[in-house]
């Protein structure tokens, strides 16, 4: 039977957030850096616990993501991860039902990096690719991120965004997107 925990990283129990680090080191590998779990703490965490055991996780984060001469108050999804003996069976929907809920009822636009594959998923939710050019904004200025383009998703919240235009992310060590 799955049970649901809905929790800010400050209401989390250390227990908690080590099972979902090492979640996340067993799906990610190498990939996962000690940057990215940081990017994925501070907001609310969705975890998916199966007998004790947790099978999947997703969280939400505050940035500023810049478009059309605005800085948008940013729900940001991070650590999306599901165990792989638990795929397919509907334990991502679980976590991101929550976590889009949150963005919903609290921000401006709701935005994510996605793999090729995990596109899929979140097409299929009502997340539209972004198609236009992405950018930082650095300690050093505006830098262009082009090898971001096409992996960066948004959820519309407020209004209709033209998915053709630019959109420039706040800064943060590790991976800005």
């Amino acid at each position: 039977m799955l049970e649901l925990q809905v929790a800010h990283t400050a209401d989390l129990e250390s227990d908690a957030l080590r099972a979902a680090r090492a979640l996340l080191d067993e799906v990610f590998g190498a990939e996962m850096s000690d940057h990215d779990w940081e990017h994925a703490l501070g907001g609310v965490h969705a975890l998916a616990w199966e007998r004790g055991e947790l099978v999947a996780h997703a969280s939400v984060v505050q940035r500023r993501l810049m478009y059309g001469g605005r800085a948008l108050r940013t729900g940001y999804v991070e650590g999306v991860a599901v165990r792989g003996d638990r795929r397919r069976r509907g334990y991502g929907g679980a976590v991101m039902d929550p976590i889009e809920r949150v963005i919903r009822g609290a921000y401006e636009l709701g935005a994510l990096g996605a793999s090729e594959q995990g596109e899929r998923f979140y097409a299929a939710r009502g997340w539209r690719p972004w198609r236009g050019e992405t950018w930082a904004l650095t300690p050093h200025g505006v830098v262009r991120t082009a090898h971001e383009d096409d992996s960066v998703l948004v959820l519309e919240v407020q209004f209709a965004l033209d998915v053709s235009a630019s959109l420039t992310c706040d800064w943060r060590d590790g991976e800005v997107w």
